[in-house]
């Protein structure tokens, strides 16, 4: 018991180092970006016909493609890191208790893995690897179904994506995001444009989440690899419906406030 204590004073004081904290506010600057972009190529796929991947890894691509951009793929990459550990840290010394808390706990320790990947994206596309997120999602689904009981498992990570997205949008939608900030110290018009992009970011991927979700399970049911290429899949196919390119500029608006509620973090997350 007293080594477990120990484990977690020493974590807690890693936790609140200042450098740290400095890294993961920074973060959010990256992860706003990342969605800016992502959000700009979904608008090119809705109305301009662009074929390009319409996900995280698309936006680390088109931006190591402009001036500069590899350092700022490499600056945004660091502050991903910071994020995934200071996420752990709040995986491993977070409240005790109550089935909320370690809920919470648990969506921390998915928080880190997350920002961790993101990073390795970055990693990808600054050394020329191949960092396309929708052909290691369909090349990854293909080797399962090949496999003994694979399209059950493709299938039943279909259903977990779409949970996350039903997740998401009652997250949005619920405002329980704003727990993490520090309300008090906003002001009233600060607090209201903060809850209103923070609930179109949230509801909106929730939306995005649940297509990719549904259309793994398709692909599962309908033994077809091509439809599990994740988010690039799922915008991509919602623009092909009739109203498909308003539908998908109304996800990229959303994604837009999700990025721009996390230039906000920066400073009112609690951290």
């Amino acid at each position: 018991m007293s080594s477990t204590l120990n484990v977690r004073s020493t974590a807690s004081r890693a936790a609140n180092s200042r450098p740290l904290e400095l890294l993961a506010r920074g973060g959010f600057i990256g992860y706003g970006v990342i969605h800016l972009l992502f959000a700009w190529l979904a608008l090119q796929v809705a109305f301009g016909g662009s074929s390009g991947e319409t996900d995280q890894s698309g936006a680390l691509t088109a931006l190591a493609q402009q001036p500069a951009g590899e350092f700022l793929v490499i600056a945004i990459s660091i502050g991903l890191v910071a994020m995934a550990v200071w996420q752990a840290f709040e995986a491993v010394i977070g409240e005790c208790g109550s089935r909320e808390a370690i809920a919470e706990r648990v969506v921390s320790g998915c928080r880190a893995v997350l920002y961790l990947y993101f990073a390795y994206l970055g990693y990808k596309v600054v050394s020329g690897a191949n960092a396309s997120q929708s052909q290691s999602q369909q090349s990854s689904a293909a080797s399962m179904m090949d496999s003994g009981g694979g399209r059950f498992l493709v299938g039943l990570a279909g259903v977990v994506v779409a949970g996350i997205g039903i997740g998401l949008v009652v997250y949005g939608l619920k405002k329980k995001f704003q727990k993490h900030l520090n309300t008090g110290q906003m002001n009233p018009s600060v607090r209201r444009t903060m809850l209103r992009l923070g609930m179109a970011g949230y509801t909106t991927k929730g939306v995005a989440y649940g297509i990719a979700g549904a259309l793994i399970v398709s692909a599962a049911v309908n033994y077809d690899p091509k439809q599990a290429g994740g988010l690039d899949a799922a915008l991509k196919t919602l623009a092909g419906t009739p109203w498909g390119p308003w539908l998908l500029g109304l996800v990229a608006l959303g994604i837009a406030c999700f990025g721009v509620y996390c230039f906000f973090q920066v400073k009112y997350r609690k951290v």
